[in-house]
């Protein structure tokens, strides 16, 4: 499609919603926003930064259902849910796949998964942290209403109370070193704001303008009274009474400056003061260490005011980051410099984006419906045969993006059909596995593939993944051995690790293959298995 074409499509949309907008207030109706003209507009954003260079075309159905299986289910599709895709010949089957995906029991782990790696960075797991992401995942909670709980988690709320793990991780004292609470304030400021405000703890940023000190120590004011409780035996915060402002200067002037909570970019707030032995809402209690509650929080304070609606880089934060997980860069590059001197690729789709996530009440799982319904996630990875490679901020073709450990994990017992394996040994030294050779080091986020040497040894020598490969009923390879037609088998193996149908010369490569290995088939097809899993192609969502 066009540009012209786009830009005339998303016109026609608009006068249609109107009418519609119009006929439901003259039937007394609520008006709601139109979220399912979201995709159009998006389209005409990306074409219009493109102006006269090319798009690329929509990706193959092989493409399309292996990446958006990948995106919101955590996996690959298996051999039969592929070959049901491919076969159905509905027009709009792929809205209905999207549809199931978002609906479906997989996507809540999925997003567990992926938000866990985004907040944690790879620094520990909590089976309370892991409840209260699936839960909410589940439950679809609001982007806001999650974070809120992250926060200021309530340790009385079994439901919410894992979410504290966010702070106790990284709160723990490793050796002599410090707590080390400059770093849990920057990565605030980074996973939610999209503001990394390292750099301006000791002074105003030196290179972006907008990063103040204040902005720091303000933040940082909120975490200097707190503590990991240990008088609970789950993940817990504490805070101190904080009765008087933080002081600070610069390195550089030495005025002497002082401040009191406060979100970057917002108001500072008073402390208030209270009577002597009146400071606490709930008073300490020495017999069961409990630490107390003060009545004044700065943790509650900066929960109530830094997810909402009106501050815009908490909704462009998210808004980024999501378009990020469909379409692998951020409008914003780096995800955590949101700041004048680095601006998004596409400004006007950021602003609409943000504006629609604020809109839809910071739903989520409707802002990735929309997402995966446009041309632009929809799109193949290259452009035809003689044309400059675009580059990957021009989202002119789709990106490819690195597969995370869990997807990885999951994607190879689905290949193999191995999926019930898990079951008869522990799931989590499965994942850990995966975890170690696929993961980044901790506090490393993880937006780039990054192949290893670890990794490439995993695949090639440990037992989880080559047992997997043993012929034992209903997998892959005792499927295979079944197949007498080389051709036959090749088609089913590339369908059922790759999804999608090798080419003729790769079809003529197996067949040779195991014609000169007749005499042991049962090896020459379990390698063949493993050298597909092995490939790039099966590690990369493309």
């Amino acid at each position: 499609m066009s540009a012209s074409q786009r830009t005339t499509r998303s016109a026609g949309l608009t006068i249609s919603l109107w009418v519609a907008l119009w006929m439901a207030l003259a039937a007394g109706f609520t008006p709601i926003a139109f979220a399912d003209e979201l995709p159009a507009r998006i389209d005409a954003l990306i074409a219009s930064v493109a102006k006269d260079s090319p798009l690329g075309t929509s990706s193959d159905d092989a493409t399309f259902v292996r990446r958006v299986y990948l995106d919101l289910a955590g996996r690959i599709p298996s051999w039969q849910e592929a070959t049901a895709f491919l076969d159905n010949k509905e027009a709009n089957k792929r809205t209905q796949l999207i549809d199931t995906l978002l609906a479906g029991s997989e996507y809540p782990r999925r997003m567990q998964d992926l938000f866990h790696a985004m907040l944690m960075e790879r620094r520990g797991d909590s089976p309370e942290w892991t409840k209260f992401l699936q839960t909410s995942f589940e439950a679809n909670k609001p982007w806001d209403q999650l974070v809120r709980e992250i926060l200021d988690p309530d340790p009385n709320n079994e439901a919410i109370r894992g979410a504290a793990f966010f702070h106790t991780k990284r709160l723990e004292k490793v050796g002599q070193q410090e707590t080390d609470y400059p770093g849990l304030t920057r990565d605030v400021g980074r996973l939610f704001l999209g503001m990394d405000l390292q750099c301006a703890q000791c002074h105003n940023h030196l290179f972006i303008e907008s990063y103040k000190q204040v902005d720091f120590q303000g933040l940082y004011t909120v975490y200097q009274n707190t503590f990991i409780r240990n008088d609970l035996k789950f993940p817990a915060i504490g805070e101190k009474v904080l009765t008087k402002k933080a002081d600070f200067s610069s390195v550089f002037d030495k005025v002497a400056l002082t401040t009191g909570p406060r979100v970057p970019g917002g108001k500072e707030i008073e402390i208030p003061t209270f009577e002597k032995n009146e400071e606490y809402l709930v008073p300490p209690d020495k017999k069961t260490n409990f630490s107390g509650t003060p009545r004044f929080r700065p943790m509650q304070f900066l929960a109530t005011e830094l997810p909402i609606s009106g501050n815009k880089a908490f909704a462009n934060n998210i808004a980024n980051r999501l378009w990020f997980v469909m379409m692998g860069r951020g409008l914003v590059n780096p995800l955590d410099q949101q700041h004048a001197a680095n601006r998004p690729s596409h400004p006007e789709l950021l602003d609409l984006l943000s504006q629609e996530i604020v809109a839809q009440k910071f739903d989520m799982k409707s802002m990735l419906r929309q997402l995966a319904l446009t041309e632009t996630y929809q799109r193949a990875t290259l452009l035809p045969a003689g044309t400059e490679p675009p580059k990957p901020e021009t989202y002119r073709i789709a990106n490819e993006k690195r597969l995370s450990a869990e997807q990885l994990m999951t994607s190879v017992l689905v290949a193999t059909g191995s999926r019930d394996k898990p079951r008869e040994v522990e799931m989590e030294k499965f994942r850990a596995a995966f975890v170690k050779a696929f993961g980044n080091v901790p506090q490393d986020p993880e937006v780039e593939f990054s192949p290893s040497l670890k990794s490439s040894l995993f695949v090639l020598n440990d037992p989880l993944v080559l047992d997997c490969l043993v012929p034992q009923p209903g997998n892959l390879v005792e499927r295979l051995l079944k197949t007498t037609d080389s051709g036959a088998l090749a088609d089913e193996l590339y369908l059922s690790i790759l999804t999608r149908k090798p080419t003729d010369e790769e079809r003529a490569a197996v067949v040779e293959y195991l014609t000169k290995n007749a005499e042991r088939r049962p090896a020459a097809v379990t390698n063949l298995s493993w050298a597909l899993l092995a490939s790039t192609e099966f590690c990369l969502n493309h």
